[in-house]
């Protein structure tokens, strides 16, 4: 029987992950299946992700994510066809850690949704000063417009 490769772990050795501070996250679906939204032309140029009955189980969840930690604020965050894109500000260390969060979230829309739709882990980048939370933030925010620009299209 093959051994199965182990996978590469792709945070930070000594960094802790429930450090206050704001984390940039990226979640993509199973196979990049565009199953969360779809991107429309809505007025003028302005182009905007239309949530699919997935996308408003996503949607919901974000939205539930402070409500269950209450150290977490979620900034900004869009739902792509294949990818949610999350800024969240972890403002008081509770020992949580943004995988534990990621986790449970990715659990319970599963569940909800009723068949896997995650690849498995998620990308991060912890967000090191306002010039990159600014950056990030509007990058979130212009997705649509450039989602035929973008690597997971």
């Amino acid at each position: 029987m093959k051994e199965l490769e182990k996978r590469k772990n792709i945070r930070l050795k000594e960094y802790n992950y429930s450090e206050e501070g704001y984390y940039f996250v990226t979640i993509c679906t199973k196979d990049r299946k565009n199953i969360f939204s779809k991107i429309e032309k809505c007025r003028g140029d302005h182009w905007s992700s239309v949530l699919t009955q997935n996308g408003k189980i996503i949607d919901m969840y974000i939205k539930e994510i402070e409500e269950v930690y209450k150290n977490i604020k979620i900034d900004e965050y869009i739902i792509m066809p294949n990818h949610v894109h999350i800024l969240m500000n972890i403002n008081k260390n509770e020992n949580i850690t943004l995988s534990r969060i990621i986790q449970q979230f990715k659990g319970k829309t599963t569940k909800e949704i009723r068949y896997p739709v995650w690849q498995k882990s998620f990308y991060e980048h912890i967000v090191r000063n306002e010039k990159e939370y600014i950056k990030i933030k509007e990058y979130i925010i212009n997705n649509p417009e450039n989602w035929e620009k973008d690597k997971y299209y």
